[in-house]
């Protein structure tokens, strides 16, 4: 037997090395599935985005803010009682699903006479959401986002 050399140990290290590398590509590849973008017109709304980061800044400086919980029957939004009526107030919300853009909800919707909204649990699938509540009131825009995690 010949005694063990550097030019061995280079070849044992080079060999490992393509098969780690080989591994990943074979073994790994299914973790890509279902990774979307989350819209399809990234370019338009980047360019749109100081909109977005000043209707989060309006919404952030807010006294009182909406209320977001869950239970059994969905997801409540709840506005605050004060300063809100159906008359001037619109509001829209997009649930987005990063893993699959097939279960995204995009609704405008109307506050009742509590002032809020239930987005019903048979359109949501257990998983993470992310939601985007936007309004207008009196023709100015707000935003919130919320990470949604429905079991």
């Amino acid at each position: 037997m010949k005694n063990f050399t550097w030019g061995h140990g280079i070849f044992i290290a080079l060999a490992s090395f393509i098969i780690f590398i080989l591994s990943m590509m074979f073994l790994f590849p299914n973790g890509q599935k279902n990774s979307e973008m989350v819209t399809d017109n990234y370019y338009e709304e980047e360019l749109k985005y100081q909109d977005v980061i000043d209707a989060k800044k309006r919404a952030d400086e807010l006294q009182e803010k909406p209320a977001y919980s869950q239970d059994k029957n969905g997801i409540k939004i709840t506005f605050p009682k004060e300063g809100y009526d159906n008359s001037n107030t619109t509001v829209k919300f997009v649930l987005n699903r990063t893993d699959d853009q097939n279960l995204d909800i995009h609704k405008s919707v109307q506050l009742d006479a509590n002032k809020s909204f239930t987005i019903p649990a048979q359109v949501l699938k257990l998983g993470n959401y992310t939601l985007r509540l936007t309004w207008t009131k009196d023709k100015t825009d707000y935003r919130m986002d919320y990470d949604v995690i429905w079991k």
